[in-house]
């Protein structure tokens, strides 16, 4: 790949602040080369690039795990011929058992190896393993902290119950794959619908139908209106309003979901979303 003279290596899930300090060593010739070891499931794949205007290039791991560091930086070389510097976390490690680190680039590499330290948020360091923590409590606050932006998961549109719109509040069922879900429960959120820019204020729920047929769901109610025909939404955390609940029957569930939609218009109003 000519024209690139930076290049920033890691797994980069989550593309969180701590993320964010090596793009920002890399200059406008730069890009992001993403070692993918198939387990990324804040960011998975091509979603990676909604969270940098540079571009993305993947190297499969199984690929690359063979390679010692010598055999590394020549592939670097080869497919990168006008690069001059690297730019790495100080916790990087590469080639084969993960035996290799940056003073091994330092040494094999004809040009500047920049290590980013470790990057913290309010006195907590931050890692994808600790947003992938706060998202399975619920702490959505805290993730998103550590994100530097609403953690957001993208789906497909699916066929629900129906239930919803006869004897609830209509709502849109998506297929999230390959995202990590939070906690099961009701949260605040923001909603893009298909190609539109803008984002619509939304209740979602995700988890096990505890008070009807016990299915798991991933389901959003827009409060701004209602939603045509879509194919794939864009759904960002706000807030958490309570956890998942079994009600004894659908009018109480009802107006519990009244109230959660309550709850969402004051916190989306005081945030100004």
């Amino acid at each position: 790949m000519k024209n690139v003279k930076a290049i920033a290596i890691g797994g980069f899930d989550g593309m969180h602040v701590g993320h964010q300090e090596l793009f920002k060593a890399l200059g406008d010739e730069g890009a992001i080369l993403v070692i993918d070891a198939g387990y990324a499931n804040l960011t998975p794949g091509a979603s990676r690039s909604q969270h940098s205007d540079l571009p993305i290039i993947f190297y499969p791991l199984d690929e690359i795990r063979h390679l010692d560091a010598k055999g590394f930086v020549e592939k670097l070389s080869q497919e990168f011929p006008d690069l001059k510097k690297i730019v790495v976390g100080y916790d990087f490690h590469f080639g084969k058992d993960r035996s290799y680190d940056y003073d091994d680039l330092k040494a094999l590499f004809n040009g500047d190896v920049e290590v980013i330290g470790e990057v913290k948020v309010d006195d907590d360091a931050v890692h994808s393993h600790k947003i992938r923590a706060k998202l399975q409590i619920g702490d959505i606050h805290g993730a998103n902290r550590f994100l530097g932006y609403n953690y957001t998961i993208i789906g497909r549109h699916v066929k629900g119950q129906g239930l919803g719109e006869k004897e609830l509040f209509a709502t849109i069922n998506i297929d999230a794959k390959g995202y990590l879900l939070p906690k099961e429960g009701v949260y605040v959120t923001t909603v893009r619908l298909g190609g539109e820019e803008h984002y619509h204020p939304a209740v979602t729920f995700i988890g096990h139908r505890l008070t009807t047929d016990g299915s798991f769901a991933v389901e959003t109610h827009i409060l701004d209106g209602e939603v045509g025909e879509v194919d794939e939404l864009r759904i960002s955390f706000v807030d958490h309003i309570r956890d998942n609940q079994k009600f004894d029957d659908l009018q109480q569930l009802k107006k519990a979901i009244a109230e959660d939609i309550k709850s969402a218009e004051r916190r989306l109003k005081r945030l100004s979303l």
